[in-house]
């Protein structure tokens, strides 16, 4: 595996000089091209597609999990509409300046890409799309590693958008590295490559990514990992029943995924009259709650169990403080939501709160790359360091290098 995955890096770090010199307008015309190739390829991704789901369907794989490896032909237009609004959006200065210094000299700031970067991620077809894009946008090489679920989709992608929209903007398709393997071991390999691979993206849940994490730690390399995931809602003393409610059943639209709806804190005061609403919005999303008292941590992700993954975690708090280091201590730190028609409350709850993204009288699904940024993700990074943090897209992906010159 490691020769296998070398052999990508390889390829990708030979041909990242050609787009980290690429023009802007070159750049652009390879992602739009990209999206003109998701609509004339149309056939062959959703027979690939098609394979990859009918072999996880036998497998045994969750309602959520397939949800997720699904490729529809609305799901196909989406991927294309956001590489299109990826390719019209402007491009960051490539040169800064900062200020002049003594001795007639001037200090400037350059963006510079990484290199090659890479990427491990779950059985979600348009993830190959998204980073690919993103790494494209920034001028990095990449090399994608998907699971075995997803890879026939993914190989199609590349194969028949990402590669020809390169070529067709004189872009060297070698740029972006698909491992061909579904072995699990190319994951490992991918993290232990420093020389060739100096930053890994890391997505998916649970341990299997926390330990990738460690791996790259140990071998000098770089993450931007997305382990855990669960959207938590403090349902305030002051909320509105009904506006809360609607808000419960639009957190649930999908359940396969990081940022729905995990754990309901309940404030006690409003916790009995509350609860037939909250059973009504379950039963419209199709969701059962788990209510106490729990057989399970309270953070516990459901959508990571494929026997219980349509289920919501109900808990009783005493206070917005008592929410507060619920969502801060007991969970993964991705998103936490109030809602409330009391302004102070939720000004508290925003000041408190220290993962991720945090919400008012706003779904925690709205913690999204296109959603909030208006372009595809590579990923959510939940480091509480400086540096990228939530959404990561193609301006992060990049490295700050000082220039001094005359001035």
């Amino acid at each position: 595996m490691g020769e296998i995955v070398a052999r990508c890096a390889s390829k990708a770090k030979l041909a990242a000089p050609d787009l980290a010199g690429a023009s802007d307008e070159a750049v652009d015309a390879a992602i739009g091209e990209m999206a003109a190739r998701l609509s004339s390829a149309r056939a062959k991704i959703l027979a690939a597609n098609a394979e990859d789901v009918a072999s996880a369907e036998a497998a045994g794989m969750s309602g959520g999990l397939l949800d997720r490896l699904r490729i529809t032909e609305e799901r196909l237009e989406d991927m294309a509409e956001q590489l299109r609004l990826l390719a019209s959006v402007p491009h960051p200065a490539r040169e800064t300046p900062v200020r002049d210094l003594d001795g007639g000299l001037r200090l400037i700031e350059l963006r510079r890409p990484v290199g090659v970067i890479g990427a491990n991620y779950e059985a979600r077809p348009n993830v190959t799309v998204d980073v690919a894009s993103q790494l494209v946008k920034s001028r990095n090489a990449g090399v994608l590693r998907t699971g075995s679920a997803a890879l026939r989709s993914a190989m199609a992608l590349l194969n028949e958008v990402i590669a020809p929209g390169l070529s067709d903007a004189n872009i060297d398709p070698d740029v972006i590295q698909l491992v061909p393997t579904p072995d699990r071991a190319a994951a490992g390999a991918l993290v232990e490559l420093p020389h060739l691979i100096p930053l890994v993206i890391v997505r998916g849940s649970g341990e299997t990514t926390r330990e990738l994490d460690r791996r790259a730690a140990a071998h000098g390399v770089r993450t931007l990992a997305h382990a855990d995931g669960g959207g938590v809602l403090y349902y305030d003393v002051k909320a509105d029943h009904s506006f809360a409610e609607d808000l419960i059943t639009r957190s649930l639209d999908r359940l396969g995924v990081c940022n729905r709806l995990n754990l309901l804190l309940v404030h006690r005061d409003v916790y009995d009259a509350a609860l037939p609403g909250i059973q009504a919005a379950l039963d419209k999303a199709g969701v059962e709650p788990s209510l106490p008292p729990h057989d399970h941590a309270i953070g516990y992700e459901w959508a990571l169990d494929s026997d219980r993954e349509a289920t919501v975690t109900i808990a009783p708090v005493d206070s917005l403080a008592d929410a507060l280091r619920v969502a801060n201590e007991e969970t993964s730190g991705l998103a936490a939501g109030i809602v409330t028609t009391d302004k102070k409350a939720a000004d508290a709850f925003i000041s408190g709160y220290t993962g991720t993204g945090v919400f008012w009288n706003a779904p925690t699904r709205l913690l999204d790359g296109f959603k909030l940024r208006g372009v595809p993700e590579t990923g959510i990074n939940l480091d509480r360091v400086p540096g990228p943090r939530g959404p990561v897209t193609f301006t992060d992906l990049v490295l700050r290098q000082f220039a001094v010159v005359p001035a």
